[in-house]
């Protein structure tokens, strides 16, 4: 499956950076092209200086509201975040436009942070903008969720995002939710954990892209996972973990090819690889909830067999009930044994409801801040209306 990713803001352009270098990653490694065009928006020019691999040219690194913002950013409302993509949207086709392999294209992924002022306004704005332009490309949304302490000390973020992911909802055909507090690492520095988790939300997408773009007769599956299944599979609020299990040499005899603990670890390698990615995924939820799913096995052709399959889709199964499961297998893994999950048109998320109800919470506060500043700045300006004024020209009165 091949993807344009539209990275909006400065959370948004940093990801959509990473997933252009898993696109040279896959090309080197595997000879497959993935992401067919990678690109930046953003109303901040400092942001949009500091990615490494999306090409600098202003095609790919789209500048947005110079007027209005001067290059600085929106200061975290959307509000004006979403009025400047609505202006600038045109510069954003343009780019669609001039992508030189577009026509390979299945998807769209545009990603943005749902709590800050670029990527939260424009990213339902975008995506509707595409939608309206490319009926015939689905239109996914990757939207990342705030840290626990920015949800408790800014009740703007709070807005933000719960406006971003209503409006976002009703418009994209597929939204994939990441929690940056499931990634967060405590003792690292701030710079090192940012880096890390936008390489963990991009990292499960490697396999399940590259999978159905392989042209190696050896390394294409029995099942193969491409495009058709993974757009059948994704609709409403979506969730991707990636899971592994290493291999090990079990000392049995050689000409014991058939010997029941080999085989039992067979199957052992592919059940722990899909508990792992369940307990990865970008976000918490309840599997039973999940109305679609999908999952990618990949590992030496060898290590794969019809049980391991049947375990993990049993298991699976058991999980989420109510699912239509999709399946396939990836002979491409060295050394390991792993599992990509994708759980779609979750029922219920626990996560946006939070946000919903605290957002219903932190609007009455918010309008009576403002009314004890107004107040406050009436009183002010009562107090010094006697006080005469200094300037340029001078008071002779």
């Amino acid at each position: 499956m091949k993807f344009v990713v539209i990275g909006l803001g400065q959370c948004g352009g940093r990801i959509a950076d990473e997933f252009a270098v898993m696109n040279r990653r896959a090309q080197s490694e595997r000879r497959v092209r993935i992401i067919t065009g990678a690109y930046a928006v953003n109303t901040d020019e400092a942001d949009l200086s500091g990615l490494t691999t999306i090409s600098s040219d202003y095609q790919h690194r789209i500048l947005l509201g110079g007027r209005k913002t001067t290059g600085h950013g929106v200061g975290k409302i959307n509000e004006l975040g979403a009025e400047i993509a609505r202006e600038g949207g045109d510069k954003i086709i343009d780019a669609i436009r001039a992508t030189k392999r577009f026509y390979e294209t299945d998807a769209f992924l545009i990603v943005a942070a749902a709590a800050g002022g670029t990527g939260s306004g424009s990213l339902p704005i975008v995506t509707q903008l595409i939608k309206e332009r490319y009926r015939d490309k689905p239109v996914y949304a990757l939207a990342v969720l705030p840290f626990e302490h920015e949800v408790n000390a800014e009740a703007r973020g709070v807005y933000n995002t719960a406006t971003c992911l209503k409006s976002v909802y009703q418009v994209a055909d597929a939204i994939f939710l990441a929690d940056n507090q499931r990634y967060l690492r405590k003792d690292s520095s701030l710079k090192n954990n940012m880096d890390a988790i936008n390489k963990q939300i991009v990292a499960p997408f490697y396999n399940l892209l590259c999978a159905g773009e392989e042209k190696k007769r050896q390394y294409i599956g029995a099942r193969v996972v491409d495009a058709g299944d993974i757009i059948q599979t994704l609709g409403g609020w979506s969730t991707i973990g990636f899971g592994a299990s290493a291999l090990e040499r079990l000392k049995v005899p050689i000409e014991k090819k058939r010997d029941f603990r080999k085989k039992g670890a067979e199957t052992l390698r592919g059940l722990q690889a899909m508990d792992e990615a369940l307990s990865e995924l970008s976000l918490d939820c309840r599997p039973e909830d999940a109305r679609s799913a999908i999952y990618l096995l990949s590992a030496p052709a060898k290590e794969m067999n019809m049980d391991v399959f049947k375990e993990i889709g049993d298991y699976l199964r058991e999980l989420a009930p109510h699912a239509t499961i999709r399946s396939g297998d990836y002979p491409r893994q060295r050394g390991e044994v792993n599992v990509t999950l994708i759980l779609s048109n979750l029922s219920d998320v626990s996560r946006i409801t939070e946000f919903y109800y605290q957002l219903r919470e932190s609007v009455p506060m918010m309008k009576k801040w403002e009314e004890e500043a107004e107040a406050k700045f009436r009183a002010l300006e009562e107090a010094w209306e006697e006080v005469p004024v200094l300037s340029l020209k001078g008071n002779h009165g």
